[in-house]
């Protein structure tokens, strides 16, 4: 078997060993993130990724699981069980990456509407994931959260979502958020009345501002998501972290979401690194259209 090993000295962030073996095409990385075995494409991209340049915040919206499906000609269903496995890989690989936090919006409020029988299934696919994975979350030391209106959901994916809370709290690595029963109108809601219940009684409200509404929202705590990515193709925000997402960059990939993969994943990352983000502001050095202010008398 022929092997290759090349050396290269990147910044202590970057990769450290790469290793290829021609029989299968597979590389081993050493990284500081310990992503372990990877494609050849993979280690491509991973040799151009500034790993001290990541988002803080990745947030998804996991759209195409029904397309994906009916171009198999098989049921919804088996779509929602294969985006699972996408799901694993983006949760795994972002928190070996050291991702501060990462956001999956799995049920929105208007999921409601859906046929009863993929409620029931989503909510029995929810319940199976989160018992499968745990091992996975607690070596991986991530954190989870649980965004929406969880009050709502059925008394048994209740109970699961506080065991999973309560058995990862200790962790101190990445915050996987799933939204439940989420919208983001909802949480604006939330928030607005969470902020009057404390103020009954303690006579005029004083003007709202945006810290304070930022304090009551789900995501309280957090970093706002500087990446949103969507998987299909769709060219809208789903009513997902309205108030989040003010300034998050937004990568759309037609690629149904049991298809999104690691390599995927890292080219969403890298197109991150190409933007340049002002915040409404303007480049250092670029010409500003205000005309300047003479003083009085000139």
């Amino acid at each position: 078997m022929l092997t290759l090993r090349r050396k290269e000295e990147l910044d202590s962030k970057r990769i450290q060993a790469v290793t290829l073996t021609k029989s299968n095409k597979t590389l081993h990385l050493a990284t500081p993130s310990e992503l372990g075995p990877v494609t050849a494409e993979e280690a491509r991209l991973l040799e151009k990724l500034e790993l001290s340049r990541l988002p803080r915040h990745v947030a998804v919206i996991m759209d195409g699981n029904g397309r994906w499906a009916q171009k198999r000609h098989l049921p919804r269903i088996a779509g929602h069980r294969a985006g699972t496995r996408s799901a694993r890989t983006t949760i795994e690989t972002c928190a070996r990456l050291k991702i501060e936090a990462l956001t999956l919006y799995a049920f929105s409020v208007e999921n409601w509407r859906r046929p009863k029988a993929e409620i029931d299934f989503l909510m029995q696919l929810l319940r199976e994931y989160l018992r499968k994975e745990m091992p996975l979350l607690q070596k991986n030391n991530i954190r989870m959260r649980f965004l929406g209106r969880i009050e709502e959901l059925p008394a048994g994916v209740q109970n699961d979502v506080r065991d999973a809370m309560e058995k990862t709290a200790g962790n101190k690595g990445m915050v996987l958020c799933v939204a439940l029963n989420y919208g983001g109108r909802a949480e604006i809601v939330d928030a607005m009345n969470a902020i009057l219940a404390e103020r009954n009684g303690h006579g005029a409200p004083d003007k709202v501002t945006e810290a304070q509404l930022s304090r009551h929202l789900y995501t309280d705590g957090l970093p706002d998501p500087d990446l949103l990515i969507r998987t299909s193709g769709e060219m809208r925000v789903s009513n997902f972290l309205l108030w989040q997402i003010a300034y998050a960059e937004i990568f759309v990939t037609e690629t149904l979401w049991p298809d999104f993969n690691r390599a995927q994943l890292l080219e969403a990352l890298l197109e991150f690194q190409k933007r340049e983000r002002r915040y409404g502001g303007i480049r250092e050095g670029e010409p500003s259209d205000e005309k300047p202010v003479r003083a009085a008398g000139h």
